[in-house]
């Protein structure tokens, strides 16, 4: 007497479900370089005079930016 089993559905779903993950990794890291870029585009367009108003110099742009798409750093 022979049994099969089989697994497929499973590890189908399981698959799909890693895929759907890396998908989401992807779509999250692509938004906030987006953010990052944006953020720093605007803060680079402004004059010597509106970053002073702000608190910021040129210097700081990198940072600042970096911080508005990926929080705090380390």
């Amino acid at each position: 007497m022979a049994y099969v089993t089989t697994n497929f559905p499973t590890a189908h779903v399981a698959g799909e479900s890693r895929i759907a993950g890396m998908v989401a990794d992807i779509r999250d890291a692509w938004t906030r370089r987006r953010v990052y870029r944006k953020t720093l585009n605007e803060l680079q367009a402004l004059s010597a005079r509106e970053l002073n108003d702000l608190g910021l110099n040129r210097s700081m742009l990198h940072q600042v930016a970096y911080e508005a798409a990926y929080g705090k750093a380390k």
